[in-house]
């Protein structure tokens, strides 16, 4: 293990142990007060592109339970502009440096700006993170979610544990306290809210590809660590793409790697821009991807998106915007998963 792998994970075990216990005297009676909520944190120290997409549901929820309200997101890494650059309620975006250790100094900073700032509601987006904990707990507000695992609402609520949607829960639950009642709305879908120009731009760059006015069929055949198909499987399903759609277009988007697990056997789609990216997806009729931050880009352009699971779980982060679906692929074949794209296609 590298020394930097060590480092982190002393550092996780570390702050583990430091916030286990951080929200629990905030549990039980919620003391109501007449506060207007009208600033309000979302504390999700994270780099990764697919978190801060899947954070995208929770900022949407804020906003169309408090429209008039401001929101500071605590975040790490320099990609949140890029993704929320479309929301208008967004305030103020504190970024902690991707690598803490080797920038220490603004490390810190970002930290201490917490305490800047006076809130009416803090929330931490994601129950796992001792970050979002340890913020929460700083930041400066009468109310604060904390968003721990809650056994009621695992039981009342079948998808409960998706990362995108269990702050959203417990959210709703702490408000129902104040007598705000939210359990009839639908959850939101991830969203990164492409502009109609980014759109055309996006339908321009496919047709230029492709030229001809078939629909597209987009692959993305990269993925991290043990997410990764090989070649070999990857070229085996493109084949029974071609063979089962043959009035279709397959195109590929590539990783910022520049590789393709399929030879680069497909047209294909280079770019590092998040946004050209979405739009380019957003004008394919479905998107096919193993678990990975840009399948969660797809999902949040709203492209039905095809999510391939073999290690991670699907009940935690597989796509649900309408017409998408997951599939274990230590459970389905490809020819299963065929057939399965027949039904949307």
């Amino acid at each position: 293990m590298k020394v930097s792998k060590k480092v982190n994970a002393a550092r996780r075990s570390l702050m583990r142990g430091l916030t286990k216990n951080v929200g629990k005297s905030h549990a039980g009676a919620i003391v109501k007060r007449n506060i207007p909520i009208k600033k309000i944190l979302i504390s999700r120290p994270n780099h990764r592109l697919g978190n801060l997409l899947l954070l995208s549901p929770l900022v949407q929820e804020v906003i169309e339970t408090f429209p008039e309200a401001k929101i500071d997101l605590f975040v790490k890494g320099g990609i949140t502009p890029i993704i929320y650059k479309n929301y208008k309620n967004i305030d103020r975006i504190i970024q902690l440096p991707k690598k803490p250790f080797s920038s220490l100094f603004q490390y810190i900073k970002g930290w201490a700006t917490l305490k800047s700032r006076k809130y009416d509601l803090v929330i931490n987006a994601s129950y796992g993170s001792s970050s979002g904990k340890l913020s929460t707990s700083m930041a400066r507000s009468e109310y604060k979610v904390f968003g721990d695992t809650d056994e009621k609402l695992a039981t009342k609520f079948s998808d409960y544990r998706h990362a995108a949607k269990n702050s959203i829960y417990s959210l709703r639950d702490f408000l129902s306290q104040l007598d705000i009642d939210r359990s009839g709305s639908k959850i939101p879908d991830l969203d990164i809210k492409l502009s109609e120009a980014e759109i055309e731009e996006g339908k321009e760059k496919l047709n230029n590809l492709v030229k001809n006015d078939r629909k597209s069929i987009c692959l993305f055949t990269n993925a991290t660590g043990a997410k990764c198909y090989s070649e070999e499987w990857w070229n085996a399903f493109y084949e029974k793409l071609e063979t089962a759609f043959p009035n279709y277009n397959i195109v590929e988007l590539l990783p910022v790697e520049n590789i393709s697990k399929i030879n680069f056997s497909a047209p294909s789609f280079y770019s590092k821009d998040i946004r050209e990216m979405g739009g380019f997806i957003t004008n394919c009729e479905v998107f096919i991807a193993a678990d990975n931050g840009v399948m969660h880009l797809a999902s949040a352009v709203n492209t039905p998106t095809v999510g391939l699971f073999m290690v991670t779980e699907e009940e935690v982060y597989k796509p649900y915007n309408k017409g998408s679906f997951a599939v274990n692929t230590n459970e389905h074949s490809t020819d299963e998963i065929i057939n399965l794209l027949k039904q949307i296609l």
